[in-house]
């Protein structure tokens, strides 16, 4: 649509049901005027978050055909279908989330808590061999307080790493969800340390506004043991 100065102008879907807060009606809004949102419904993707991890591959082009990848906090299974998609049938995508998730084609599902201590090995039967790729969008309930917050999503990285370093075949990727503010040094230290490039990201699908960033480490050298 053309304004009266002669740009374009976008129109603007606004919420008016007053019987909803503002922080809920100003989050509708953002959804239902997100480019991101309406592609991944017009796609048949399960959320915006499927081009996040698209276009970070697109770039680094770890997800290859046939090749091993897990999934950790996979719901609604946006990654998921990426990943399927791109290692083709003749690859494995194993999943797991503490929600439950409506099945993907090509994607073994584990309804079961990440950090339950039988997950690592039950994952590990279903993936039946080293995998090329361990991917994490794990995100704690967010409490309000941003160090309380930032800890939290930092326990999930580096028991997300710690899995990594088990399972990943020599030249293997791994990609997390932090938040800015920093991943600790300690956890950069290792990863530096058993992979070849370690570096942040932020994909064009990560809204600006948005405190996420992502953590790619590629090129693993190897079991630690």
């Amino acid at each position: 649509m053309t304004g009266r100065g002669g740009g374009s102008r976008e129109l603007k879907v606004r919420v008016k049901d007053r019987r909803k807060s503002q922080s809920s009606r100003a989050w509708l809004e953002r959804q239902l005027n997100d480019p991101y949102v309406a592609r991944a419904k017009r796609e048949g993707y399960r959320s915006r978050a499927a081009y996040k991890l698209a276009e970070i591959d697109d770039k680094a082009r770890f997800l290859k055909k046939g090749v091993r990848v897990v999934d950790l906090g996979a719901a609604p299974g946006g990654w998921s279908q990426v990943a399927a998609k791109r290692v083709g049938a003749e690859g494995r995508v194993v999943a797991i989330d503490v929600l439950p998730m409506t099945p993907v084609a090509g994607v073994e599902f584990a309804h079961l808590d990440f950090l339950d201590p039988s997950a690592p090995e039950k994952l590990k039967a279903l993936l039946g061999g080293p995998a090329m790729v361990v991917l994490s969008d794990m995100a704690a309930n967010a409490t309000g307080h941003a160090r309380t917050d930032h800890l939290k999503i930092m326990a999930l990285v580096e028991a997300a790493a710690e899995f990594a370093s088990e399972v990943l075949a020599p030249g293997g990727a791994f990609l997390a969800k932090v938040l800015q503010g920093g991943t600790e040094a300690s956890l950069l230290g290792a990863l530096k340390r058993d992979y070849k490039q370690v570096k942040h990201v932020k994909p064009p699908a990560s809204r600006t506004d948005s405190a996420e960033l992502y953590l790619l480490a590629t090129g693993f050298r190897g079991s630690r043991g």
